[in-house]
């Protein structure tokens, strides 16, 4: 059975982040208002938080492969490769459709050449010609994937496409679990991966976000079918990225459980404690990412399941 974690990601360090306004009509987690105000530090400051990130990771013993983002074309939101690719232990690699234009070109066809030379890719499934079609799936923004159930769960949203869930399950063998979801303000939840989380053994999802009950009573039951311990977070803690974490293999393969501080300062004492049962929580200081950028820990890293050569 394949592993869920792995100590092994990939990051893209940003040169040109900025506030992404092709995003932000989708996206209730981008603010506007902060964009205006940090416009002439977003990218230093950006910087600083992800170089921080990624020197706290290889410290601990994750590996972490880091490419710099180049200059042009202009991709304020580069920071986020899990969006555009996703890395399997079978040595498939998926390249994604984006809904933004300026998104489409974050995607880095060097890097993929770069990884054949280390790692096994054995094909390549390309969904991006749904892109024409005007239908998206974000990678694992919106698939959140239980790795040893091959189990993909998807909140249907403007950048989550039923069309593009089936095609994707198709060719990866994936069972995609789909429902509805809605904030506090009934907008769909721009990706699934900020409402949920799903590590080896237990699982974090913000349940009142799934509009349906009839649906939300399906996702619990799947999370508990796979022996998940459920952790439930409300509709104010997932607006604070609470959903948004990853767990990755540390040295010794120590499980660590990575999100943001703000995250981390929304969770209660009990479920901070519950949780630090499971892993060890490392929380990182990404406040000028998640503001600017509308994303957080989790959307910064893409895993990298590839069997080395």
């Amino acid at each position: 059975m394949q592993t869920q974690s792995t100590n092994r990601i990939l990051m893209i360090r940003p040169v040109r982040f900025a506030f992404n306004k092709q995003t932000a009509e989708s996206n209730a987690f981008q603010d506007a208002e902060l964009a205006v105000e940090t416009k002439d530090v977003a990218q230093d400051e950006a910087q600083r938080e992800f170089d921080e990130m990624v020197r706290q990771l290889q410290a601990m013993g994750v590996e972490v492969i880091v490419y710099e983002d180049t200059t042009q074309p202009h991709t304020p939101d580069s920071i986020f490769p899990n969006n555009w690719v996703s890395f399997h232990a079978s040595g498939t690699v998926v390249l994604y459709p984006m809904m933004a234009g300026n998104r489409r070109v974050e995607r880095r066809m060097d890097i993929i050449e770069d990884f054949a030379k280390s790692f096994h890719v054995s094909r390549i499934i390309d969904l991006t010609h749904f892109e024409q079609e005007g239908k998206f799936l974000e990678g694992t923004g919106s698939l959140v994937l239980d790795r040893m159930h091959r189990v993909a769960f998807a909140g249907i949203s403007p950048r989550t496409h039923p069309d593009v869930l089936a095609e994707y399950s198709k060719q990866s063998g994936y069972r995609v679990v789909s429902f509805h979801t809605a904030d506090a303000n009934g907008e769909a939840v721009y990706h699934t991966n900020v409402m949920m989380c799903i590590a080896s053994t237990f699982a974090v999802v913000c349940l009142a976000a799934i509009a349906n009950p009839d649906e939300r009573l399906m996702v619990r039951q799947e999370l508990e079918g796979m022996g998940k311990r459920i952790f439930d977070i409300s509709l104010e803690q997932m607006t604070h990225f609470a959903g948004n974490m990853l767990m990755v293999l540390a040295r010794n393969s120590q499980r660590v459980l990575v999100m943001s501080k703000q995250a981390h300062e929304s969770l209660t004492p009990t479920q901070i404690d519950q949780l630090d049962d499971y892993a060890t929580l490392m929380p990182f200081d990404l406040s000028m990412i998640e503001l600017n950028g509308g994303g957080s820990a989790r959307c910064m890293m893409a895993e990298v399941h590839l069997p080395l050569r």
